[in-house]
């Protein structure tokens, strides 16, 4: 039975594949996520963020803030990485050049980069002189400058870390700088990315975020009203339920229902299938899922469980990304019922004896993950894993701008308390203080690790001076707190004869006082000699890597 007649002819509506236009009537307003954006438009020196995964209407509402912006008399420039040629991410310089020029020309002005662009000052110096010596005096009001597909500009490191970093300090200096003031920057980005870069926070952290949100019942009512359906209400949630309000599959089932291509009934019937309306969407997540091992065994767990259940952080964040589930704490549930049945059907169809020798796999490289980088005296991590997490968590800080401090601990006088005791007790000795160190960094992001010898090492990720001193001290008074005995003629008049600790912290926002990883721990080494220098069983700060907010 048909739902509608009025638009019969299919042209009369539009399809759901691109922004909606401002004159649409099909646009549905989301509040009050839509009017914190709007009103953060209005602000001088405003940072908005637009976060989603992809089809979740992020263009939709950029076209609107745009729109607003300039009805408000502000000038405003669109600038899509999506259009943008690789060549242009092929180093800094050759990039922010490319950026200064087109905010110009949108804005109708000669680019006049030669006037402003100085090599020796950098890329960097000379794009930011140029908005504010030439743009926006030039244009002399606010100029809202919006960058679409952000995400695109993450998959290009050599770019990333130094264009985020001077997105931050334009937004700063709007904070006390007038000419700064005009400037209005919105960033859109699709959350997928996060899926490929493996982390588990945003990569940039400033101004206000906005998360775009599914459709509600009564949301997807009025829609359906605007597309002139006539569905009962247990027809609506019927939709409701199977798409989970995701607003361009709600879009897609009322433009097929409105120009009668479909029944509901079939439209439920066949969702999850490869002949349904929705098969180009999922096979383009499952794509991405095959190429995740691990994210595809957990959404099979996932839409296959009969309640919520709870998923390693980081894969539970990464599925949330692409819109795939719900987060409530630390459990999740499938986003909706489409999601469930195509992802369990597919998940469940492949070759059972693939499924078991994947699982074989997975636990084989668990084990050989254990062995490899696990510290087989200790149980602490070892110096292999250290050099994989720094990495990892200096590239991660790196995206974020935020601190990353590192700890060097040192056995005072080891050499001396194996010769003492030998080396059965020294093994004990490493093991008691491996043990005390990790009683007390216990946050899920840092790292205690052996370095080597009597040697360890701490990674605190997010973490200024002042925290990482505070950590440095428990460990050093947890140690002294085993009161492990050492009594030596070689080392008279010592206060306490028992074993203690000597570390050396270094605390710094990568790519900022410290252009690598080898910066931070040759300052936390140096930190560490002074400790031994003046005394042991100290704590000692870095001289010239000690970033505290």
């Amino acid at each position: 039975m048909s739902l509608n007649h009025t638009f019969s002819d299919e042209k009369a509506i539009e399809f759901p594949d691109s922004p909606i236009p401002l004159d649409s009537k099909f646009y549905i307003q989301r509040l009050p996520h839509e009017g914190l954006a709007y009103a953060e438009i209005e602000k001088s020196g405003s940072l908005l963020r637009v976060k989603a995964p992809r089809k979740m209407g992020k263009s939709s509402l950029m076209l609107r803030l745009m729109n607003h912006a300039e009805m408000l008399g502000y000038r405003t420039v669109l600038i899509d990485f999506l259009q943008t040629d690789t060549a242009i991410f092929e180093n800094t310089n050759k990039f922010f050049r490319w950026l200064c020029s087109n905010i110009a020309r949108k804005l109708n002005l000669e680019p006049k980069l030669s006037d402003y662009w100085d090599e020796d000052m950098g890329s960097k110096v000379s794009c930011t002189l140029y908005l504010e010596s030439y743009i926006l005096p030039q244009i002399n009001c606010h100029l809202v400058l919006a960058f679409n597909e952000l995400n695109c500009v993450f998959e290009h490191k050599n770019i990333t870390q130094d264009f985020l970093p001077l997105i931050r300090f334009w937004y700063e200096q709007g904070r006390q700088n007038k000419t700064w003031q005009n400037l209005n920057l919105v960033l859109v980005q699709s959350t997928e990315i996060y899926v490929s870069l493996n982390i588990n926070q945003s990569p940039f952290n400033v101004g206000l975020a906005i998360e775009l949100p599914t459709f509600n019942f009564e949301q997807i009512k009025d829609l359906a009203q605007r597309y002139q359906l006539n569905l009962r209400d247990n027809q609506i949630q019927e939709l409701t339920n199977l798409v989970g309000g995701h607003p361009y599959l709600v879009h897609l089932a009322l433009y097929h229902l409105g120009c009668d291509l479909i029944t509901l009934e079939e439209l439920l019937q066949t969702s999850a299938t490869l002949t349904g309306i929705y098969r180009d969407h999922l096979q383009s997540l499952w794509i991405i899922l095959q190429k995740e091992p691990e994210l595809a065994m957990a959404m099979q767990r996932v839409a296959t469980a009969t309640e919520s259940i709870q998923l390693e952080p980081m894969i539970a964040y990464q599925l949330y990304s692409l819109g795939l589930v719900n987060l409530a704490g630390n459990y999740c549930t499938s986003s909706c019922e489409l999601y469930r049945l195509y992802f369990g059907l597919q998940l469940l169809k492949k070759n059972q004896d693939d499924a078991v020798k994947l699982k074989q796999l997975q636990q084989e490289n668990s084990l050989l993950k254990a062995l490899v980088y696990i510290d087989t005296l200790t149980g602490v991590a070892n110096r292999r894993q250290f050099d994989h997490r720094i990495e990892i968590e200096w590239k991660r800080m790196l995206r974020e701008i935020a601190p990353l401090s590192l700890v060097i601990c040192d056995i005072d006088h080891f050499k001396i308390y194996n010769d003492t005791y030998g080396h059965q007790a020294g093994d004990q000795c490493l093991r008691e203080v491996a043990q005390a160190i990790r009683n007390v960094v216990q946050r899920p992001g840092d790292l205690v690790a052996r370095y080597g010898g009597e040697e360890f090492v701490l990674i605190l990720p997010q973490t200024d001076a002042k925290g990482a001193l505070y950590i440095a001290e428990a460990v050093r008074q947890n140690i002294k707190t085993l009161a492990l005995p050492f009594k030596t003629d070689k080392l008279p008049h010592r206060p306490e004869l028992i074993v203690t600790i000597s570390l050396g912290v270094a605390s710094t926002i990568p790519g900022v006082d410290a252009v690598d990883i080898g910066t931070l721990f040759l300052a936390a080494d140096e930190a560490l000699y002074e400790s031994k220098n003046n005394g042991r069983d100290q704590v000692q700060l870095s001289s010239f890597l000690q970033f505290q907010y």
